[in-house]
């Protein structure tokens, strides 16, 4: 812990003199006590060589976060960082962290599924999540559609079969195709916590299921023709990542999905993503390192230059 500590200089002023007159002394005052004040630790990103470098794992929406961190702690040009990074997704990010930490000792990633959450219960795993940005799950159509905003009931109508027909809505008289992604994702999860609750989605229909997120943008564009497709993803990944002129957002209550309004929370299906290392991590481990300076002021700033919301 540094520690800043204060002096105090104590003057003492002797009078003392020779002649016969009368010796006049001057009170010597009490020494103060040394004031000893803790400061916050100071936190650093660790400077590493190749070697040295700690298996980070997590979803795709967070690789350009990763490279941005491995450029600065290995200080090698940003292409170079991409070639180290090999993320596997939210849910296998979480199983690799949970079974092999010398294949993944940090994960930079979106929430959990429930089935990894109840695995790692079942074993007694704990890890430590750090919530480090925030993200939203957004709504995807044609730009042909003209349809601009719906409610987040007629989102879950979509998806349990209720509305079926974009002019139900206010647009074309075309059936929706409605798109979703495989259970364990990290967009399938935020899509099933943030909109559906405890209302189960219609089982979609196997053309409709989309395994990557880049695939389910794809296979939306390519109903561009009629405007019928809808689909979701995170903002990051849609509007920085993988964005199509063919593609917008839908707004949601009204209000359209920006960093803006992902970060102060008006646009309604905002969530957290996460840092996150085995709770039995050393404190002096490298990856407990990075976690804590991932939330540090500096980490925030890179964080918040790679594009990503931050937490208020």
């Amino acid at each position: 812990m540094k520690k800043i500590i204060c002096l105090l200089l104590c003057i003492v002023l002797l009078a003392s003199c020779s002649t016969n007159e009368p010796e006049i002394e001057t009170p010597t005052p009490e020494p103060e006590p040394t004031e000893i004040i803790d400061a916050e630790p100071e936190i650093s990103l660790p400077s590493l060589t190749v070697e040295q470098l700690p298996v980070i794992d997590g979803s795709t929406a967070n690789i350009p976060l990763a490279e941005a961190l491995v450029a600065l702690m290995l200080n090698i040009p940003r292409s170079d960082a991409a070639e180290l990074i090999n993320f596997n997704g939210t849910n296998d990010s979480y199983i690799n962290l949970m079974y092999d930490w010398s294949e993944c000792s940090l994960i930079i990633s979106y929430e959990p599924p429930p089935s990894v959450v109840e695995e790692a219960e079942m074993y007694n795993f704990e890890w430590e999540l750090a919530p480090i940005g925030r993200d939203a799950l957004v709504f995807i159509v044609n730009e042909s559609n003209p349809v601009q905003n719906i409610t987040t009931e007629e989102a879950r109508a979509i998806y349990t079969g209720e509305i079926t027909n974009w002019s139900e809505l206010g647009g074309n008289d075309v059936d929706i195709e409605p798109f979703q992604r495989n259970e364990t994702s990290g967009s399938q999860t935020l899509f099933i916590k943030l909109v559906m609750g405890d209302t189960p989605p219609m089982e979609p229909d196997i053309k409709y299921l989309s395994g990557g997120m880049g695939l389910l943008i794809e296979s939306v564009a390519s109903y561009n023709n009629t405007g019928a497709a809808i689909g979701f993803s995170v903002y990051f990944y849609a509007q920085n990542m993988n964005p199509n002129d063919g593609l917008k957002f839908l707004s949601i209550d009204g209000v359209a999905p920006t960093r803006e309004t992902i970060q102060n929370g008006e646009y309604p299906h905002v969530n957290d993503f996460y840092a996150g290392i085995a709770a039995s991590a050393p404190a002096d481990s490298v990856e407990r390192q990075i976690l804590n300076w991932l939330q540090s002021e500096e980490g925030r700033m890179l964080i918040e230059h790679e594009g990503y919301a931050l937490i208020n």
